[in-house]
């Protein structure tokens, strides 16, 4: 019972991290000042110089979320825990909450003759993501800590999916160096598979 209460409180402390990576997203999407907007048209213009910040907020909500939903699914999987395991949980946390940087990054620069390092940034933070979700799930297979074996035989799943994973972002963040936008285009629509996957999955 002890061990189910330590990671019921894990897990909730787990959901106020991704809450609150999720509400910093929207720190970068400025409404346009007032000041030199003399017109309707001069708004909409203004607005629309916003595109790749909003762009860029909605594929890293979606990447938070998709990636809370996988957490959820996880901590399904396991009822015990382990010190390498809260520590490997932190790091995984660790990735989630710095992903507000690169997407802004990405917002500010998409457009510009400067947009590689952002997209360098942006593919190399999801590909630690997934190192993250390797050393959870092989702190959780090496501890023993699945509920039971169809549980163990799932967390091996995820296991290889993080190897997976960390390769092709790793791949997409160092070809993002000759073709930014892209890997932005296909950074994108591995994200929206992912989405359209997870909405499948029970």
């Amino acid at each position: 019972m002890a061990d189910l209460h330590s990671n019921t409180r894990l897990e909730t402390f787990c959901d106020g991290v991704f809450a609150i990576a999720l509400t910093l997203l929207i720190i970068d999407i400025k409404i346009p000042t007032s000041e030199g907007i003399g017109t309707t048209r001069q708004l909409w213009l203004a607005l629309r110089h916003l595109g790749p910040s909003i762009f860029a907020f909605v594929l890293s909500f979606a990447i938070i979320l998709i990636t809370w939903v996988n957490h959820h699914r996880f901590f399904r999987l396991v009822n015990k825990s382990s010190g390498p395991f809260v520590y490997a949980n932190g790091f995984l946390l660790l990735t989630v909450v710095f992903m507000p940087f690169p997407t802004g990054l990405v917002g500010e620069y998409l457009l510009t003759d400067h947009v590689a390092p952002a997209v360098v940034i942006y593919n190399s933070v999801t590909a630690v993501n997934a190192v993250g979700w390797i050393l959870v799930t092989g702190a959780a297979l090496r501890n023993g800590l699945a509920k039971d074996e169809q549980s163990a035989v799932l967390v091996r799943d995820g296991h290889r999916n993080g190897y997976f994973a960390s390769v092709v972002y790793a791949l997409l963040a160092l070809t993002a160096v000759w073709f930014p936008l892209g890997v932005a285009i296909v950074t994108t629509m591995l994200w929206a598979y992912w989405l359209a996957f997870s909405l499948r999955t029970d």
